[in-house]
């Protein structure tokens, strides 16, 4: 997170290092959020983070690059990646791009590298 030099940012980072510090905690080990950040759903959250997302196209980066929303556990992170998407224009061209966990046999004799190398 980048903060800015305005008195909002130097109370939001006041805020995080309390946090950090565990002051703000109550007998509970409970934070009191504000209510400026607190969304009730994906959507909220959503168009908090990207504001005007289905006016955006798929190919300016630096939209994305100056956003994110980051989860604890990979069903959220599916769920709001769905969300997202869903908000995109339906007749948009869409690429599946998949990642690749291991390494078939048939690969592995054909780039064997040493582990030193690795």
């Amino acid at each position: 997170m980048c903060l800015g030099h305005s008195e909002a940012d130097n109370q939001h980072a006041q805020w995080l290092l309390e946090i950090g510090a565990r002051s703000t905690m109550d007998d509970n080990e409970m934070i009191q959020v504000p209510q400026s950040m607190v969304c009730t759903n994906f959507n909220a959250l959503i168009n908090r983070i990207y504001p005007g997302i289905s006016n955006t196209r798929a190919q300016d980066d630096q939209y994305f690059l100056d956003r994110i929303i980051l989860c604890p556990r990979n069903d959220q992170v599916h769920d709001i990646n769905e969300a997202i998407l869903q908000q995109f224009n339906p007749n948009a061209e869409v690429h599946m791009l998949r990642s690749v966990d291991s390494v078939s046999e048939e690969d592995r004799m054909h780039h064997a590298y040493p582990a030193e190398f690795l």
